[in-house]
């Protein structure tokens, strides 16, 4: 087998995501062969060397898993949490090491893929594939024209201006002052549609991500998850 970088074998092994693993290595949580490895462009042969993760063997998983889970509220999408709260691992018992494709927060619920294919991760999560997600979000007060307008071409996040979102309104109700929006990015900032929504005024009451691509949970029970299909997976790496 070649060699690779360290941080894509961690990658394909499901330790984490290909960035988290840079940290990891940076941290000196990993060794190769006995030696902590801190150099990002390490290169290993994993026929050959012994690499170790918090002094525990690192082996390549043979089955590709692909998991989509419609993730409750009140549940982190970390693989470890330092506050000990429920994760979204605690609902998905396979036997394959796990990572989330992305995240949502503890207060988001729904669609999230998991996975042991590092490769897939980084395609999905990185900016330029551009995968679209649709979220439907809940807002105090009325929501004008001019403010979905303002989300569809962009708005300032905190120094970052987002890139053109598809927007439209689903329901409007005066009486208890609310507004249900429909929001489509392709992007993963940290706690974006919230921030989003801030940017233009309003506070998010409830937020739920209903689709990844175009494919969508609402036949999957809350806290329930299922195989992705082949058909699917190609079609969010499409």
């Amino acid at each position: 087998m070649e060699e690779i970088r360290l941080q894509k074998y961690l990658a394909e092994a499901g330790i984490a995501s290909r960035r988290k693993a840079e940290d990891l290595i940076l941290q000196g949580k990993v060794k190769v062969n006995g030696h902590v490895v801190t150099e990002l462009g390490t290169k290993i042969n994993p026929e050959k060397d012994e690499i170790k993760y918090n002094d525990k063997p690192i082996k390549l998983e043979n089955k590709k898993v692909y998991i989509l889970l419609n993730k409750p509220i009140g549940y982190v999408t970390t693989v470890k949490d330092q506050f000990n709260r429920n994760s979204v691992l605690d609902l998905v018992k396979v036997k394959e090491r796990l990572v989330p494709v992305g995240r949502l927060d503890m207060y988001t619920s729904g669609a999230l893929i998991l996975t042991n294919d590092g490769d897939f991760v980084y395609k999905v999560t990185h900016p330029k594939h551009e995968v679209d997600k649709t979220y439907t979000v809940t807002l105090n007060g009325i929501v004008n024209k001019e403010k979905v307008s303002n989300l569809r071409r962009g708005v300032d996040i905190g120094g970052y201006i987002t890139k053109p979102a598809k927007v439209k309104i689903l329901k409007t109700d005066n009486e208890k002052n609310l507004t249900r929006l429909e929001i489509v990015i392709h992007e993963g900032k940290n706690r974006q549609i919230r921030r989003m929504c801030e940017a233009i005024g309003h506070k998010v009451v409830a937020l739920h991500r209903s689709k990844i691509a175009d494919i969508g949970v609402k036949d999957i029970e809350i806290g329930k998850w299922r195989y992705l299909t082949k058909k699917e997976i190609d079609k969010i790496l499409k």
